[in-house]
């Protein structure tokens, strides 16, 4: 705590100083016909022709660059469709205003040919209008990391216990990627996020409030993750391998080939992962009678990997059509240890132990295939169609004893052993068509998507009895679940002087049915229970941007969204951990509905604050409850309401030429409430603190040095848990060679080993004390070698209609 304190006031201390630099640089940009230039980029170069700052010309062609160190600069403006312009050299004085002749930059005349680009180096942090982007290419500390772990080290980004994603203290984030969600939720969806490693990633964009083109799904909006792709002409590519060592050892590698030239470009990427992991739990819990103290050891063995492929085939200059195949194959054995001490309330001294084991290997495949053609003309007229085919399968089973000790004699006093089989299958079909054109001055966008679903999970629940498995058929079933959702909308932007709005509505038409099939234990006749459910659904969204001028902008928007049920949410089977501790689905789970409101204000492009509010009704989320006498299961329902109030601030620092800091501190205050029918109440408000500090270091000959950090202060979990501070830091050191083709990176994670949760929980005649972790403190060493061509092109960038149905499984 003293160490995140004196960071934070080193980190106060720059930023005053930085703010007493007041040498500025302005000037203006015009076209050949004397008309101001709106967007164009401006760049401040070093007299050796580095990037120092970048801006862009306002409506009124300005621009400006406030707190310039004394030096010698050169000013660089450009467009897509003018020549590049440069200013003289000139000397900067300190205290001295310098303004740049006006720039007059003259129409290109004809095509650019092949041209050699060196590209500056992303910020690890960009915020932009709408999102705020890390791109991971830029950290070290993100070297060997999966995608589960980046999200952790996002910017207001969570992840609790279990896994479940949170941002700014919201669930219902929609985990998209290279536009599209995922088809997976939960577990599985941490399984595979724990599958995708760093080195595939280029960048993860926070997008709190979409607008009415994305689906209405996702009441904390959407966090997208792109993957990298190749961008240049010719043969090229670039391998990785990594090693990771913490309690165990892990290892990582990938591969990524790419052929493009003016008609075909023909794009892979394949990457695989082999290791160990382990986590760890302890659940204190008093119900009814009894204590039951629970200490659990998780191991994990995983392997597997993932496979991208596509082609683009440019029709001419107007039509493209593509082909694009994503793969996830991951293999796993689970494997639990637990021992659980039963004391009676009275005396507190041990009566019984539980020991238990569970053993689930597993298989988990992923896969989509997507069909693209766009459209784009001159005149502002696109349209892009999409198709998609997903599947999703996966086969799991478990063996799990529970042996019951005298915890005086140690004698034996009972034994029982489950077994289940648990085959899950997703099928989902997706269509959408997207047309953008200029109309009134702004730009009209319209839109149609069609999606359909289908799951199977068979659920096949067995007592064994030496050694021999018999069905338990009141515990076995079999649950499918159908939805289909049409969806239109309609979207307007348009810029005027200082102000930028976008509004749109969208409408999604949902129809479902969830059918449970089991046997009447008694007469083993079939029972059937279906629930089904119509609905139409409107969600209105609007955006106002407003430049009061170069050094003041503000933006204010406003969104509904839905969160349907997850697929396995709904489906009521018990998965246990052991005898008394388990969860189950529920099918009679409701939509969740989030109004959200936010407003931001950017500060000479330096310091952005938002503040923001939503409500949500009908919010989903975990809870404990109780059944039997002393058993105790974790399920999801529908609570009465959340409100979050929130505040964020971010800014990027450059301490010298060599240091900069980027830091991020957001609050949030939560608000749960609800009453059951049954008495249960919950009634929680808690105020959440989070603050996120990275310092990256330039320290010459290709070496860079990195340190990060992270401090939760106490939150919510799921609604029923209180959890306590967290906090955890990084570092890292890189190194460039072979004439900068390649890199070498060697990062520490959770060096002083304190990423773990403690929390508590009241709900239901359950107190229940937890707290865990896992193996976070990992030295983690990774070589990447690129290779081919340098000539840039960009590729071009495409989404798939495989949207947030595919999340929910």
């Amino acid at each position: 705590m003293r160490t995140i304190l004196s960071t934070i006031t080193a980190l106060l201390i720059n930023l005053a100083v930085f703010a007493q630099t007041t040498s500025t640089i302005k000037g203006s940009v015009i076209d050949n016909t004397s008309k101001p230039l709106v967007a164009a980029t401006v760049s401040l170069l070093t007299q050796d022709s580095a990037l120092y700052k970048a801006a862009v010309s306002d409506n009124t062609g300005a621009y400006l660059f406030e707190k310039v160190k004394p030096g010698s600069y050169m000013v660089k403006i450009s467009t897509v469709s003018h020549n590049n312009w440069y200013s003289p050299k000139f000397e900067l004085k300190e205290g001295v205003a310098y303004t740049v002749p006006v720039a007059s930059l003259v129409t290109a005349d004809k095509k650019l040919k092949d041209v050699t680009v060196v590209a500056a180096k992303k910020p690890m942090i960009e915020v932009r209008a709408d999102r705020t982007v890390f791109n991971v290419e830029s950290s070290i500390n993100a070297t060997g990391s999966n995608a589960l772990e980046l999200l952790q080290k996002s910017p207001g980004v969570t992840v609790d216990k279990d896994d479940n994603i949170s941002m700014k203290s919201k669930n219902g984030v929609r985990i998209y990627i290279d536009g599209k969600p995922t088809p997976m939720a939960g577990s599985d969806l941490a399984a595979y996020l724990k599958s995708v490693q760093s080195s595939d990633i280029e960048s993860i964009e926070i997008i709190e409030n979409p607008s009415a083109k994305y689906d209405a799904s996702g009441n904390a909006g959407i966090i997208n993750i792109k993957f990298k792709k190749n961008k240049k002409f010719g043969t090229n590519g670039s391998a990785s391998v990594g090693y990771n060592q913490g309690i165990y050892s892990s290892y990582n590698s990938s591969v990524s080939l790419n052929y493009r030239n003016k008609k075909v470009n023909l794009f892979s990427n394949l990457s695989g992962y082999k290791g160990r992991g382990e986590n760890w739990n302890d659940l204190y819990r008093t119900q009814n009678d009894s204590i039951y103290d629970q200490k659990n050891i998780n191991l994990n063995k995983y392997n597997g990997g993932n496979l991208k492929a596509g082609a683009d085939y440019f029709i001419n200059d107007k039509n493209t059509i593509g082909v694009m195949y994503n793969g996830n194959f991951n293999k796993g054995d689970w494997q639990a240890i637990g021992q659980t001490v039963i004391s009676p309330q009275t005396s507190k001294l041990p009566a019984e132990i539980l020991q238990s084991g569970n053993k689930q290997p597993n298989r988990r495949n992923n896969q989509n295939i997507n069909i693209n053609y766009r459209f784009a003309d001159t005149s502002g007229h696109e349209l892009n169609i999409d198709a998609d085919r997903g599947f999703f399968t996966q086969r799991g089973e478990s063996l799990q004893p529970n042996v019951y000790i005298n915890a005086s004699t140690g004698a034996v006093l009972r034994e029982r052993i489950f077994a289940n089989n648990t085959p899950t299958d997703i099928d989902i079909y997706t269509a959408k068509a997207d047309y953008e054109q200029n109309f009134k001055k702004g730009k009209l966008g319209v839109g149609a998507k069609f999606s359909s679903v289908k799951t199977r999970n068979t659920f096949d629940f067995y007592n064994v009895w030496n050694n021999v498995k018999q069905q338990d058929w009141e515990k076995s079933n079999k649950f499918a679940y159908t939805e289909t959702v049409s969806a239109a909308y309609v979207n307007y932007n348009r810029s005027f002087k200082k102000f930028s709005i976008q509004a749109g509505v969208r409408a999604e038409q949902t129809n479902s049915e969830g059918i449970l099939k089991a046997k009447n234990k008694e007469t083993m006749h079939d029972t059937t229970e279906a629930v089904k459910r119509s609905y139409l659904d409107f969600f209105p969204s609007a955006a106002v941007s407003y430049t009061l001028n170069p050094t003041h902008q503000f933006n204010i928007n406003y969104s509904r969204r839905i969160d349907r049920p997850r697929y396995q949410d709904l489906n009521p089977f018990e998965d246990k951990l052991d005898e008394l501790t388990y969860k189950k689905g529920n099918a009679f789970l409701r939509p969740q509905y989030t109004n959200s409101f936010s407003l931001s204000h950017t500060y000479k492009s330096f310091l952005t604050t938002s503040v923001s509010y939503s409500h949500i009704s009908d919010y989903i989320t975990v809870v404990n409850d109780t059944t039997r006498k002393n058993a105790t299961f974790i399920t999801n329902k529908n609570l009465a309401s959340q409100d979050v109030y929130g505040i964020n601030i971010s800014a990027p620092v450059k301490i010298t030429k060599w240091w900069n800091v980027y830091a991020n501190l957001s609050a949030n205050q939560s608000r749960y409430k609800a009453k059951f029918e049954d008495g249960k109440t919950i009634d929680l408000s808690v105020t959440t603190v989070n603050y996120y500090n990275q310092h990256t270091f330039t320290l010459g000959k290709g070496y860079t040095a990195e340190a990060s950090g992270w401090f939760n202060t106490p939150s919510i979990w799921g609604g029923t848990f209180k959890t306590d501070f967290m906090w955890s830091a990084d570092a890292g050191l890189q190194k460039t060679l072979f004439d900068k083709r390649a890199t070498l990176k060697l990062s520490v994670t959770d060096l002083f080993k304190t990423n773990k949760w403690n929390a508590t929980s009241n709900y239901a005649g359950i107190n229940l004390h937890i707290k865990g972790g896992y193996d976070s403190r990992q030295a983690r060493l990774t070589f990447q070698y690129r290779f081919g061509s340098n000539e840039v092109k960009a590729a071009r960038e495409r989404k798939t209609s495989l949207e947030s149905e595919a999340k929910r499984l």
